[in-house]
C-alpha cells in the first residue's frame, strides 16, 4: 500500500553569537535559531524533520570556547526538539556533538520520535582529520538502522559520503531513508549512495547550499531554493527498483490494470525505473509477485550467475 511520508529538510546557516557573550545568552540564542527555522515547516505538518550538521553550533566560536559551549549546553537542545517532536507528533534528526562521560567527543546524529524520546543514535564513521586531530572527536563504528513507524532510517554525515565501506554496510541492510546532515554537499555523490542502496536520500546541508530529497533511482525529489532554506515533501516509501531488461511489457500490462494507482519512475539513462504503489489496496512487493517483475538487485544476481557459468580463461 501507499507508504507515505512527508519530510522537512533544511540548508541554513548557523546562527551568529558575540564570541565573549554570557552563555545563558548564547544557548538561548541558538534556541530561538532553532525554533524560527523549525517553526516554518510546522505547518506542513511533517513526519520527519532533519537538521543540519552540527545545527546547533555557534556561529563565532571556536577552539576551547566552543567546547565549553557544548559543555554548557549539555542536553538543552536536546530537551527543546524533544518537546516539539512531541507537540507536534513528528520525528527530529538532531545533529550535533556530544561531550561523553570519558571527556571524549563524538558528531552524532540522534533521532527523536513522536513521543520526545531518543530512538537511535548515529556516531560520525569517518571525521575530517581536524576534528580528530583539534577537535578530539572520535570515529563511529557502527551502521545504525532506526525504526520509525514509517519505515527503516539509516544516517550518514559530511565526509562519510566518501567512503565505500559504510555505504556498503547500508546497501546490505537495507534502510529506506538515509539522512544526510552536513557541511558539504557531495554533488552526485547523494544520487550515488541514494541509487545504490535502493533508498530515499535526504541532505540537510548547513550555509546555504542546496538540501534535496533524492529517490532510489538518482532523480531530485525536491530541493532548497536561492529564496527559501527549507523544503517539505512527500514521498512514498513502497516502492520497488526494477531494471527495464525483461520487464518493459510487464510494466506495461501493469500500467494497464492499474492505471494511476500505480506510478513508475523512470529518471533516464540509467535502465531501470522506481515502481511505486499509490493504492491502498496493494503493495508494490503485489505488484512485483503480480506481474513477475523481476527488482534490479535479482537481476544483476542472475547476470553474474551468468558471468560465472559462461566466461572463457584469456590466454
Amino acid at each position: 500500500m501507499a507508504r507515505r511520508v512527508t519530510i522537512s529538510t533544511f540548508n541554513f546557516h548557523y546562527c551568529l553569537v558575540e564570541a565573549d557573550g554570557e552563555w545563558e545568552q548564547i544557548i538561548r540564542k541558538i534556541e530561538h535559531h532553532l525554533e524560527h527555522k523549525i517553526n516554518q515547516a510546522l505547518p506542513d505538518e511533517p513526519d520527519l524533520i532533519i537538521l543540519p550538521e552540527c545545527c546547533d553550533m555557534p556561529s563565532g566560536l571556536s577552539g576551547e570556547r566552543l567546547r565549553e559551549y557544548y559543555r554548557q549546553r549539555g542536553d538543552r537542545i536536546l530537551n527543546l526538539l524533544a518537546g516539539i517532536a512531541e507537540k507536534h507528533r513528528c520525528y527530529i534528526a538532531y545533529p550535533s556533538i556530544r561531550t561523553m562521560d570519558d571527556g571524549s567527543w563524538r558528531n552524532s546524529v540522534r533521532l527523536i520520535n513522536r513521543s520526545g524520546k531518543v530512538i537511535g543514535t548515529y556516531n560520525k564513521n569517518h571525521p575530517v582529520i581536524i576534528e580528530m586531530e583539534d577537535d578530539k572527536v572520535l570515529c563511529g563504528s557502527d551502521a545504525t538502522i532506526m525504526e520509525c513507524d514509517f519505515g527503516r532510517v539509516a544516517c550518514a554525515i559530511c565526509f562519510d559520503l566518501n567512503f565505500n565501506p559504510l555505504r556498503q554496510k547500508y546497501a546490505e541492510l537495507q534502510p529506506e531513508l538515509i539522512l544526510f546532515p552536513s557541511m558539504f554537499h557531495g554533488s552526485f555523490m547523494q544520487q550515488y549512495w541514494a541509487y545504490s542502496c535502493r533508498a530515499f536520500f535526504v541532505g540537510a546541508i548547513a550555509g546555504g547550499l542546496p538540501s534535496s530529497i533524492v529517490s532510489p533511482v538518482g532523480e531530485i525529489v525536491a530541493s532548497t531554493s536561492s529564496y527559501f532554506d527549507f523544503i517539505t515533501e512527500t514521498v512514498n516509501l513502497d516502492c520497488a527498483v526494477v531494471h527495464l531488461d525483461g520487464n518493459r511489457q510487464r510494466l506495461s500490462a501493469m500500467k494497464q490494470k492499474y492505471g494511476k494507482k500505480v506510478n513508475i519512475s523512470d529518471p533516464g539513462y540509467l535502465g531501470s525505473v522506481l515502481v511505486s504503489s499509490e493504492s491502498d489496496a496493494f503493495t508494490s512487493e503485489d505488484l512485483v509477485r503480480e506481474f513477475g517483475l523481476e527488482r534490479l538487485d535479482d537481476y544483476l544476481a542472475r547476470s553474474l550467475s551468468y558471468h560465472q557459468d559462461h566466461h572463457y580463461i584469456e590466454a
